[in-house]
């Protein structure tokens, strides 16, 4: 039996296949030669408010938006073999990632791996459900964020200072507003990843 969401997916897939066209002509390395690493919400279009179309730029992205080694992996392939030249780092407001610590998930995980609730009022996150968890989550690195402002400031500093990042690459550090759809700088962490 077929899913709701799947057929969705195939349907809007197939449509969108039809009218593929001169798409099949893109190159591999990105046309504006340059990288987004940001956040999975999917309330954030990178498309949309960096004014992309397929094709333009590499966008990797992670919950948070944070510089993990695998973000960062993405990043030196999209320059070494790819030819980006310059990279942004974009968090943004009203990020999950600023709801839990890793000792919360950890907990949460270890007591059931089914959804968990977050309670409005008092912004805790609770099981619903009971039984099934798993302790592996006590042993995971989580990357949750307690200012935007400085985790885009720490990103940027660990990109900057990974040893397969060449000097030359300006990073820029900016936190989209969901509320307005504006990027807005933070330029600390511009600072930090200003290149050399």
């Amino acid at each position: 039996m077929t899913s709701k969401i799947l057929s969705d997916v195939l349907d809007a897939n197939a449509k969108y296949a039809e009218n593929f066209g001169e798409k099949s002509e893109l190159a591999l390395p990105p046309a504006r030669r340059f990288a987004i690493l940001t956040c999975m919400d999917a309330r954030l279009d990178p498309a949309k408010y960096a004014g992309l179309s397929e094709g333009d730029a590499h966008v990797i992205r992670n919950a948070g938006g944070r510089a993990t080694d695998d973000a960062i992996r993405s990043l030196v392939i999209s320059h070494k073999l790819l030819g980006t030249l310059e990279w942004f780092v974009i968090h943004h407001t009203n990020c999950g990632m600023e709801l839990f610590c890793d000792e919360v998930i950890s907990d949460l995980l270890d007591d059931s791996l089914a959804t968990a609730a977050l309670d409005p009022a008092t912004l805790k996150w609770s099981n619903p459900q009971h039984g099934g968890g798993c302790a592996a989550g006590h042993f995971i690195k989580w990357h949750t964020i307690k200012s935007q402002e400085e985790s885009v400031a720490q990103d940027v500093a660990r990109i900057r200072a990974h040893p397969l990042v060449p000097k030359n690459i300006p990073i820029y550090g900016y936190v989209y507003d969901v509320r307005t759809g504006k990027l807005v700088h933070v330029p600390k962490a511009t600072e930090i990843g200003k290149a050399i």
